[in-house]
C-alpha cells in the first residue's frame, strides 16, 4: 500500500505560504514548488495528462476502469488545496513523530498543546506535530496527501471505480482558492474538497460570509493647535471596534452562532480603516451583523460629526448548504462510504468556508471530508496519521460506492 505518511511529511517540507492582499494568483511564487512535484508524481504513477496552469492549478484525470457496457457513473472530482496559511511561517517545518500515550504534549521549543477531546480521542495513535516554531501544514497537506495516496491505491488495486478528476488548488487560505478554477474545463459532475478535521466530521454547511471595509476620513492639524479643528481618524476607527457588541466575536462564540470579526486595523489622524469580517449562516444573521456594524458606526459619527465614515461591502462565498440541500444522493455516497471505513459521520457546519463553498454556488456541488488535522494555523496544529489513513481509505470508498 502507498504510504501516505512519507508524501505528507514530504509536502509539508516545500514552503507553500500564500500572502493576502497581493494581486495575482498564486500570490506567492513557492507554492510552484509543490505544484511541479505533485505533477512529477501523478504521472509517474500513470495520470499522463497532469499537469500544472499559469495559476498554479494542478489536474489529472483518473481513467474509469469500468467495462465498456456498465452503467454511466458521474465523474467524481477531488479538490484540496496547496497552500498554508500567512498567518504563521510555513518554512523549514520540522515535523516531529510521537506516539500518543495520553496527556499535554511538550515541543521541542517548550511549546504545549494541551490535552484535549480531540487528543484523548488519538490515544495510541502515531501523532505528527511541528517543533513549535512553525505551523505543520496539515491544512491542506494532509488532504492532498490523502487524494494523492487513494488514486494511487486506486490505479494500482484491482476496485471498480469511474473517472476521477484531481485538482490541487493555490490560495485557498486568502480567499483566491477559486479564482481561476475553470468549472467546465475541470469536467466532473460533483466533487468533494479533503479539507477538514477528526474523521467523522462531514461538512455539507458553511458560513455565509461578508467582508465590510470601514473608512474613516479625519482632519489632520498640527497638535499644539488643534482644539476644535483636529479629527482624529484613528480615534473614531477605534470607537467604533469599541462600539461592537463584545458577545458576537470569534472568541466568544462557537457552534452556529454568528460573528463580527475586526481583523486588521490601520490608520492616522488624516485616515483610517478597518477590515471587518461578518459570518453566519444564513442572509437573515448576516443583514442583522450589518445592522450592528452600521449602528456602532453611527454611534461613533454621533461622538465625532466632523469626520466622514464610509463602508463598503464584500461579498466572499455562500453557504454551501442551499445548493446542496438538493443533491442528497451527494451526501448519501460520502455517507456510506464513511461508514464502510469504520467512521460514524456527524455532518457538522464549517465556522469558515471551503474552495467548496464558492464552487457550490458556482454549480459544482462539493462538500467538506475529514483529513485528520486539528489545531490549524498555529504552531500546535497536529495530525493523526491513523486518522489520515482512514481519511484514504474513505476516499477509495467513495470511488467505489459511487460505481454502485
Amino acid at each position: 500500500m502507498p504510504n501516505v505518511l512519507e508524501k505528507f511529511l514530504r509536502y509539508v517540507r516545500i514552503e507553500t505560504t500564500s500572502q493576502a492582499e497581493v494581486d495575482r494568483v498564486p500570490s506567492t511564487d513557492c507554492q510552484f514548488d509543490l505544484a511541479r512535484l505533485l505533477v512529477e508524481e501523478l504521472r509517474a504513477i500513470g495520470l499522463d495528462d497532469a499537469a500544472v496552469d499559469e495559476h498554479c492549478y494542478v489536474t489529472a484525470t483518473l481513467p474509469s476502469n469500468l467495462p465498456p457496457d456498465a452503467k454511466p457513473v458521474p465523474v467524481v472530482g477531488l479538490i484540496a488545496h496547496m497552500d498554508t496559511s500567512p498567518e504563521i511561517t510555513g518554512k523549514n517545518v520540522q515535523a516531529q513523530q510521537l506516539d500518543y500515550r495520553g496527556g499535554d504534549i511538550a515541543l521541542l521549543n517548550g511549546t504545549i498543546i494541551p490535552e484535549d477531546d480531540a487528543l484523548k480521542s488519538c490515544v495510541g495513535h502515531r501523532l505528527i506535530t511541528t517543533d513549535g516554531t512553525t505551523l505543520l501544514g496539515a491544512d491542506d497537506k494532509a488532504g492532498v496527501a490523502a487524494i494523492m495516496t487513494a488514486v494511487e491505491r486506486l490505479r494500482n488495486e484491482n476496485k471498480p471505480h469511474g473517472a476521477i478528476r484531481i485538482c490541487f488548488t493555490p490560495d485557498e487560505e486568502v480567499g483566491n482558492g477559486t479564482a481561476f478554477f475553470n468549472i467546465e474545463r475541470f469536467g466532473a459532475d460533483l466533487a468533494y474538497t479533503v479539507d477538514g478535521g477528526l474523521p467523522g466530521e462531514l461538512n455539507c454547511e458553511t458560513f455565509t460570509a461578508r467582508q465590510a471595509t470601514i473608512t474613516v476620513t479625519g482632519k489632520e492639524v498640527h497638535p499644539g493647535t488643534a482644539k476644535g479643528i483636529m479629527v482624529n481618524a484613528a480615534r473614531v476607527a477605534s470607537e467604533i471596534v469599541a462600539l461592537l457588541p463584545k458577545n458576537e466575536s470569534p472568541e466568544t462564540t462557537e457552534g452556529r452562532e454568528s460573528f463580527l470579526h475586526p481583523y486588521q486595523m490601520e490608520g492616522t489622524v488624516g485616515s483610517a480603516t478597518v477590515k471587518t469580517l461578518l459570518r453566519g449562516f444564513d442572509d437573515r444573521e448576516l443583514e442583522r451583523l450589518q445592522f450592528e456594524l452600521e449602528n456602532a458606526a453611527s454611534q461613533a459619527h454621533e461622538s465625532f460629526p466632523e469626520a466622514e465614515i464610509d463602508i463598503v461591502y464584500k461579498d466572499q462565498y455562500r453557504n454551501m448548504r442551499e445548493k446542496l440541500e438538493n443533491r442528497p444522493e451527494i451526501l448519501a455516497k460520502l455517507d456510506a462510504a464513511a461508514r464502510r471505513s469504520g467512521v460514524q459521520p456527524q455532518w457538522t457546519a464549517i465556522r469558515g468556508g471551503t474552495d467548496g463553498s464558492r464552487l457550490t454556488e458556482l454549480g459544482l456541488p462539493t462538500p467538506n471530508i475529514y483529513a485528520g488535522g486539528h489545531n490549524f494555523h498555529g504552531p500546535m496544529e497536529w495530525l493523526s496519521v491513523d486518522h489520515l489513513e482512514t481519511t484514504v481509505e474513505t476516499l477509495v470508498n467513495l470511488a467505489v460506492v459511487w460505481t454502485e
